[in-house]
This record gives C-alpha cells, sequence and structure tokens, in this order.
C-alpha cells in the first residue's frame, strides 16, 4: 500500500470539473506516448470531465471508452506505478456505475479505495493519469478534497458498507431534503473478509431502505483469498449464483450475481435493475483482477518496456484467460513474479505495481528487515512446533515472500485483513504455549488497538509484533506510521524495541520470541519496530554514521552476534543469519534490553536519537565537534517503553542541555517524557537540571510529503538541531 513521493493535493487545484469551456481550459494536452490508440482522433478519455459525460456516450462507445481506460492504467503503472491490478479489474463495473448513478447526488463509497482510480478518471481527474507530469496531483485513494464525487478519505479496508449505512440512515431520516439518493457501497478485493464489513453487512440487512452493496469479488485478496467464506463464494460463482449456502442470504440480504463482471453492458443492465431499489441488495460481481495485463510478458521485456499502450486483439481489452491455476482459488496464488511482472488473474504481484524506474533497486527496507526476520525464524520451525508467523495480509509487502509462505507450511497464517481477530488469534496461541509473531504494516495495527490492551496486555499474552513503517516516511495520509510510537510505548505491560541496527533487531527478535518458560524470556508482549530508511541507508553507507561507523559494542547480552549480516541489497538466506548469537547468550535478561546504550561520553550536551532519529544524533555530535568543538554524548535508548533513570541521572553532571531526537509524533510521544522526568525529579542545585530540548512529528496527518520535506518541517535536520543546541548556549 505504498504512494509515490510528492506533495500533497492542493484542494484548490480541483479536477471536479464540467462543461466544456472548464474542460478546454482545465485538461493539459495528452501526450503520445500514453494516448490510448483505439478510437477516433478525439480520444473518448479525454472528453470525460464527469459523470454526465459517460451518460452523453452512446451505448457503443461504452466498450471503447473501457480500453482506452484500460490502456492508460498500464501505461500509468509503468511510469508510475499503483494498485493497478484491482483497478484493471473494476474499468467495466466503474463505467457502468457513472452510466447508472448519477454522482455525486447518488453516494459511491469505494471500500480502501485503491481500486477507485477509474472513478477518479470519470470525475474529472483524468489527466493526472495521462499526463505524467500531473500524476501526482491526485492521491492513491479516494479524497473529499479532490473532488465532491470522493465521499471519504479511505486507505483501510471493510467499512464501506457502514459508511454506506450512515450516510443512507441520514437520508432516510431526512427524506428528499437530504439531496442524497441512492447509496452505493463498492467492496471486494479481499476486504470483504475484515470483521467490520461484517458488521456492516448485519447493520444493513436490519437497517433496510435503499442500500446498494456491489461485491467485486475478483478471486483474489492481497495474497490470495485466506478464510472459511471463499469456498461458499466460489461455489456461488460455479452456480451462477445459485448455490447454498448463500453468506449474503444468510444476512437477510437481497442478491443478485453477475458473471460477466468485465462486460461493461451486462453490468449496466444489472445496476439498472436495482437503481432506486426500497431494499437492500447486494450485486455479486466476477471480475478479473489485472484483466490486461500481458500474461506472456517477461522480466526482460519489462526492462526494456516503454509506456507505449498494449494493444489488445479483444474488444473489451480483456485477454480471455483461465483465472483459476489451482484447485483451491480461495487459497493461495501459486504466483512468484515480483512486483515488477504482475500478469492477469490470480497473482499477488498484481496487487501493486512497480514503475519501471524500481526495476533493479535494491529492497526497501521493510522487505530488506522482513526478509532478514523470516530467514532467522524459519531455521527454528522443525524445533519449535508452537513458533507460528501471522500476516493479516499483505506479507509480499513486508517481506514475507511466497517463497518463505511455501516453505513455512503451518508455520506461517495469513488471516486475511483482519488484524484485530489476528492480534486476539496470537493471544490464544500464546496462551496455548505457542510462539506468536504477528507482522504487519503501522498504520494497520491501529485497527487492534483494543485487542493489543485486552487480549495481549491484559492477559501478559507473550505475542511478538512486528511494526512496519513506522515513524515518518512519505506515505499517503492513511498510511502514515507517525504515530506508533505514542500507541504502542503507552500500552501497560508491553515492551516497544526501537533497534537502529540489524545486529539489534535480530538479537530484539530472538528475546521476544523465546520459548514459554525459558529463563530471563520477557513475561508479556513485546513490540519491535522494524527499522526504516534511515536505518537501512546508514547500514549500507557507515559514513553516515560518523560518530560510531556503524561498529557499536555488543550488548551485555550479546557476547557473539551475527558477523554476517549482510545489509547489502537484495534476499536475505537463511544461511546469512543462523549462525547468530545463542539462545542462552541473547536471553540474558529483560534488564539489559530495556538498558540505554552510551555510544560517546561527552560534556556540555548529550543527544539521545529514538531508532530511525539515531542516525541524525551521531551526524548533529560529529557537527557540533567540528564546528564547534563540543563533543557530545550519543545515547541509543533501544526502547521507548521506560526510561533509563541510571542514564538520566548520570547526565546531570556536566551535561547542560539534554536532547531528544524522534521520528515520530511529538506530542505524547517519547521525548516528552523525558521532559517530564527532569521537571518531575527537580534538584535544589539548579546547575544539575540539564535544559531539555524535544525534536519530532507535529500532531497531523501528512500526505506523501516527501521525508526529506518532513524532516525539514519538523527540525530534524543536522543544521537545525545544531542551530537549536547553540543558541541556548
Amino acid at each position: 500500500m505504498r504512494s509515490a513521493s510528492g506533495n500533497g493535493f492542493d484542494s484548490s487545484d480541483s479536477f471536479a470539473v464540467s462543461g466544456a469551456a472548464e474542460r478546454t481550459a482545465r485538461l493539459h494536452d495528452i501526450p503520445p506516448s500514453i494516448t490510448p490508440s483505439h478510437g477516433d482522433d478525439s480520444h473518448l478519455l479525454s472528453r470525460i470531465a464527469s459523470p454526465a459525460d459517460v451518460k452523453a456516450l452512446a451505448p457503443n462507445e461504452l466498450a471503447e471508452l473501457c480500453r482506452e481506460i484500460r490502456t492508460t492504467l498500464l501505461a500509468y503503472g509503468h511510469q508510475h506505478g499503483g494498485h493497478i491490478g484491482s483497478n484493471l479489474g473494476m474499468v467495466e463495473a466503474t463505467v457502468a456505475l457513472h452510466r447508472v448513478f448519477d454522482s455525486p447526488r447518488d453516494r459511491i463509497v469505494f471500500d480502501v479505495s485503491h481500486q477507485s482510480y477509474v472513478h477518479k478518471m470519470l470525475t474529472g481527474r483524468a489527466a493526472a493519469y495521462l499526463d505524467p507530469d500531473r500524476f501526482s496531483e491526485v492521491t492513491g485513494f479516494t479524497n473529499p478534497d479532490e473532488s465532491k464525487h470522493d465521499q471519504f478519505v479511505l486507505g483501510h479496508t471493510g467499512t464501506s458498507i457502514s459508511l454506506a449505512c450512515g450516510l443512507a440512515k441520514t437520508r432516510d431520516m431526512e427524506g428528499p431534503n437530504s439531496g442524497i439518493g441512492n447509496v452505493i457501497a463498492v467492496i471486494g478485493d479481499g476486504s470483504l473478509s475484515s470483521g467490520v464489513a461484517f458488521e456492516g453487512l448485519n447493520n444493513a440487512a436490519e437497517q433496510g431502505g435503499n442500500l446498494i452493496i456491489v461485491f467485486n469479488d475478483n478471486e483474489m485478496s492481497i495474497a490470495g483469498d485466506f478464510g472459511g467464506m471463499y469456498g461458499p463464494l466460489a461455489r456461488l460463482r460455479a452456480s451462477g449464483g445459485t448455490a447454498q449456502p448463500n453468506l449474503f442470504n444468510a444476512f437477510g440480504l437481497d442478491y443478485r450475481y453477475v458473471e460477466a463482471g468485465n462486460d461493461v453492458s451486462a453490468l449496466v443492465a444489472a445496476f439498472e435493475e436495482v437503481r432506486d431499489i426500497d431494499h437492500p441488495v447486494v450485486v455479486h460481481i466476477h471480475t478479473l483482477k489485472g484483466a490486461g495485463y500481458d500474461g506472456e510478458e517477461t522480466h526482460a521485456d519489462r526492462q526494456t518496456a516503454s509506456a507505449s499502450p498494449v494493444s489488445f486483439d479483444s474488444p473489451t481489452g480483456v485477454h480471455p484467460t483461465d483465472n483459476v491455476n489451482h484447485s483451491e482459488p480461495w487459497h493461495s496464488d501459486h504466483c512468484n513474479l515480483s512486483d515488477h511482472e504482475p500478469h492477469e488473474g490470480q497473482c499477488e504481484a498484481s496487487h501493486w505495481q512497480n514503475p519501471d524506474a524500481a526495476i533493479g533497486k535494491p529492497d526497501d527496507p521493510r522487505k530488506h528487515y522482513g526478509k532478514m526476520a523470516m530467514a532467522a525464524l524459519e531455521p527454528r520451525f522443525a524445533a519449535e512446533p508452537g513458533l507460528v508467523v501471522i500476516s493479516p495480509a499483505t506479507p509480499g509487502s513486508n517481506g514475507i515472500t511466497h517463497e518463505f509462505r511455501e516453505r513455512a507450511g503451518a508455520h506461517y497464517v495469513d488471516t486475511g485483513i483482519t488484524e484485530s481477530h489476528a492480534v486476539a488469534y496470537a493471544a490464544g496461541i500464546a496462551r496455548a504455549g505457542g510462539t506468536p509473531v504477528v507482522a504487519t504494516t503501522a498504520s494497520f495495527f491501529q485497527r487492534a488497538y483494543d485487542q493489543f490492551f485486552q487480549e495481549m496486555s491484559l492477559n501478559r499474552s507473550r505475542v511478538t509484533v512486528l511494526d512496519f513503517l513506522g515513524g515518518l516516511s512519505g506515505s499517503d495520509n492513511t498510511h502514515s506510521g507517525a504515530y506508533d510510537v505514542t500507541m504502542f510505548s503507552n500500552i501497560p505491560g508491553a515492551t516497544m524495541l526501537v533497534p537502529t541496527s540489524a545486529r539489534d533487531y535480530l538479537a530484539d527478535l530472538a528475546w521476544a520470541t523465546a520459548p514459554a518458560g525459558s529463563a530471563d524470556a520477557p513475561a508479556g508482549p513485546v513490540v519491535i519496530r522494524v527499522p526504516g530508511e534511515a536505518i537501512l541507508t546508514a547500514e549500507r553507507d557507515a559514513t553516515l554514521l560518523p560518530v560510531t561507523g556503524g561498529q557499536i559494542a555488543d550488548r551485555p547480552q550479546s557476547t557473539s552476534l551475527p558477523v554476517s549480516v549482510s545489509s547489502a541489497s537484495g534476499g536475505i538466506s537463511a544461511a546469512t543469519v543462523r549462525g547468530t548469537v545463542s539462545v542462552t547468550a541473547q536471553r540474558a535478561g529483560v534488564r539489559h534490553m530495556l538498558d540505554w546504550r552510551v555510544n560517546q561520553t561527552g560534556s556540555h550536551v548529550a543527544i539521545i536519537g529514538l531508532g530511525n532519529a539515531y542516525p541524525l544524533a551521531e551526524q548533529t555530535a560529529a557537527a557540533l565537534s567540528a564546528d564547534y568543538g563540543i563533543t557530545a554524548t550519543v545515547i541509543d535508548p533501544r526502547q521507548c517503553t521506560s526510561l533509563d533513570s541510571d542514564v538520566l541521572e548520570s547526565l546531570r553532571d556536566g551535561h547542560q542541555q539534554v536532547i531528544t531526537l524522534e521520528d515520530g509524533q511529538l506530542e505524547g510521544g517519547w521525548g516528552e517524557k523525558v521532559t517530564a522526568y527532569y521537571a518531575n525529579h527537580h534538584v535544589s542545585d539548579g546547575s544539575r537540571n540539564p535544559h531539555v530540548l524535544n525534536f519530532g512529528a507535529a500532531k497531523e496527518f501528512t500526505d506523501r510529503v516527501p521525508l526529506d520535506e518532513l524532516n525539514e518541517r519538523y527540525g530534524l535536520t543536522v543544521e537545525q538541531v545544531t542551530e537549536a543546541i547553540t543558541r541556548c548556549f
């Protein structure tokens, strides 16, 4: 679920325009390199500025519009990347929705909304997909700041039915004056597995009234569909919608099935049939994820690929294909293609397409450290039957590769997009004596906040949480991990470790996953924030750690840490980490795991850099030494659960300033606890009460702002920290 870097969308630069004059003024000329090659010279897509233009097309032009949209998506994927596969499958359905319904009076809510690219094209934002200079002008998800046709900012999953129920409730209470017509929830691409989706279905049936639920069944989630409901759904497809049990009927909902989910005429007819319906109905459409990808394309082809349109020999642009490559279509996609090589149908790679410019680049931190963790855990499976890795969908994004999953067998569980269930499930495993490791993205873990408090921490469950994409990043506003420390570090009974190297990361993982009953193992849950971009970059270039050069002293419990953990690009093999520190040495006690590490002893100034902000601490110390002759104390706290009072007390002597650096929300975060410590432990000798400066992020949502810009905004640069320090002397 990543988003390209670029400035946030300016709401004053809206593409939601209508009328020929405004359309002519707003839309750039379409670059010939990505102009759809089918149809006449007017290019239908460039003429679409609002849904009214879709309604004005002749019936025989709808398929042509779909072809042009599909070609545009393919070119856009090569140049910009994104959730191309799900949108390719939704081309015809989205055109049909805007052909039949009257947005924005008819409210269309796209679940997750990563499948809303076509909707954006048809609501005045086509130029943002046609013109490379404008690719970053729209987000990868719906956003009301962009257009009145977008109902909500959505980047997480399963909520569309609940949101639609709320819209419909107000409409029904206020009557004709509400200004709301039909309410349509578009769910699917795996999001039906989310628990909140079932809560929405339950409410919809009870509430009644006009509510149309379009279930986009493309036989896929992120990495294949997992869960008991997918067998009955497969049988519904095979029977043309007549098989029982029918889970929608079981909720008391009306139900229609459309097999030809990539036939725009069939979909128009289906939506016309349910328009203005007086009760809730599910329209189950069978689509093909990645419809239009060239399944024969090879990696070599992609390396030399241009942005020129793909030519189709089908009137719809969808190749005839067998979407089922195995006997259990709801279980595993059996696809080993990378993000550079997506194809039609049941292919995990088609969920997210990297742009061609990313080919050959080293792994990002999520994949790099994710692979490293899985390589460290895998050799233990044979001897530890209770060791289980749990991913609530999105495994590939976090380095949990298809190959690892196949080898892990029952030691790996994909629960679907069910973060709350995944954490509670892990707590159950731990209660039985197992060793669960739950891994997903920081912002997704927000959805399991109650389970972290209740099932995990209140019950002192030995759960290990791998927290990916924590801290500042250039992510969109729904995927920012800037709030993870404020969340995890304030849960009673939970320990949050923040490693600053691969060595520490692996040692933290080994300690956290010590089998139940092991000596000196943690007594409760442990959250490990997976290192981010700043750490990985510094590991690849030791000059970015000018104080230590990356050669830090071993922890007290780590007398034989790995000597061959590679920080180079590429995969991390099990052999790379098999020779890590012994279990006994790694688990010498919780006391040592929570001790802060002083990597340089100095005077006047102490700089404490948490996690991804640690390289900045060393760089600032080097600047103070070079420019002002100050040798600063440099500290890696290694965790943000508790304060090391011994270290803080030692800083009273000879230090006038204590600087805290964190790449997360400052308010309610970690640095303020250091400030509070000295304020609450004030001593009578004023010279022994150091002045504390906290540096971190503002309490705000940011949308696709590059990391460098965020660091500049929050004062997290060497120049800004140094200036603040010297100004106080």
